[in-house]
């Protein structure tokens, strides 16, 4: 029995919802998008439903060109009955909210953590992209998939494991050859033409300025209210300094301090550090070469400063002694 029939089995409707992580990425929204189109070809209706904010203009971008339709939660009226299947995040991770319905299943890439209450779950840490996981489900159970379907899969691999260069696994490199046969070139190269906006380069500028290398860990502040999608980019920005092979960006948002993390080394785990770091302040983790977390309620200029101040100490001391 494939991993698809596995999952066909425990939904027991014929429509549920498709959850993605808060401010869903690329590889997020693909996963969420493939998986929409192979329940459709088993006669199981699906709606993709997130929190936050997309505010990454080549994720609005694919959005558009593929014709990808996705809701915010309060606009679906979930019923406390309904069915959902958690793609690209797990359920009790800081950036996965807790929706009306009820988690049936998980697919993710991530660390495994707490899977008791879902009725099938396939989260493979070990993969790059969760994008891959849903091409594999075309692939083993030989189903067709669009132009559009391919493009998206093909984007979300990409994007993830930084174009095959970051946490890479056999099946993320045979599904992207999979999948890129079967996408639209052109839209993917169109894709990447809207990865920054002007507004952007004030981030980079910050970065630039308040930049701190120990070792080799690589410490800037952005400033505030700087999008999810801006501070990943700037943390692999500041990753491809040859004085770098770690680093540590944050920025102050509303209702907290959000950081990102990105690391190179082999015996330094990026989740591990900022999960490590972010105890018994807020919440943190992620994979062996990236992830994120985030601590609440830090709200005036003092409180940030302070908190930043913690925090770099304990990822200095943590990555320094490995």
């Amino acid at each position: 029995m494939t991993k698809l029939e596995e999952l066909l089995k425990v939904i027991k409707k014929n429509k549920v919802y498709i959850q993605t992580h808060n401010y869903p990425d690329q590889d997020a929204i693909a996963s969420a998008f493939g998986l929409k189109i192979l329940l459709r070809n088993k006669g199981v209706d699906a709606t993709i439903c997130y929190n936050g904010q997309i505010d990454k203009d080549n994720t609005l971008e694919m959005i558009e060109q593929l014709g990808i339709e996705l809701f915010m939660v309060d606009e679906v009226k979930m019923k406390p009955d309904d069915e959902i299947i958690l793609v690209d995040g797990q359920k009790g991770n800081s950036n996965m909210e807790d929706f009306a319905g009820k988690e049936i299943a998980c697919i993710d890439h991530h660390p495994k953590q707490e899977v008791d209450s879902y009725l099938f779950y396939d989260i493979r840490s070990d993969v790059g992209a969760c994008s891959s996981i849903i091409a594999g489900y075309f692939f083993e159970n030989n189903l067709e998939m669009t132009v559009d379907t391919a493009t998206a899969l093909a984007y979300g691999i990409k994007m993830d494991t930084a174009a095959l260069s970051r946490g890479v696994s056999e099946l993320d490199i045979d599904m992207f050859y999979y999948v890129y046969k079967r996408a639209d070139a052109e839209k993917l190269r169109s894709f990447e033409k809207c990865s920054l906006r002007k507004a952007d380069l004030e981030a980079y500028k910050k970065a630039i300025s308040t930049l701190k290398i120990q070792g080799r860990l690589g410490i800037a502040n952005i400033g505030a209210d700087c999008s999810e999608a801006i501070i990943g980019s700037i943390s692999d920005f500041l990753l491809s300094l040859a004085e770098v092979d770690f680093t540590l960006v944050y920025s102050h948002r509303v209702g907290g301090l959000k950081f990102s993390v990105r690391s190179e080394s082999k015996s330094v785990d990026a989740g591990k550090v900022i999960k490590e770091a972010l105890k018994g302040y807020g919440d943190g983790g992620g994979h062996g070469a990236m992830a994120a977390g985030f601590i609440p309620n830090v709200n005036t200029e003092k409180e940030v400063a302070e908190m930043a101040r913690l925090v770099e100490e304990r990822v200095t001391r943590l990555v320094t002694a490995i």
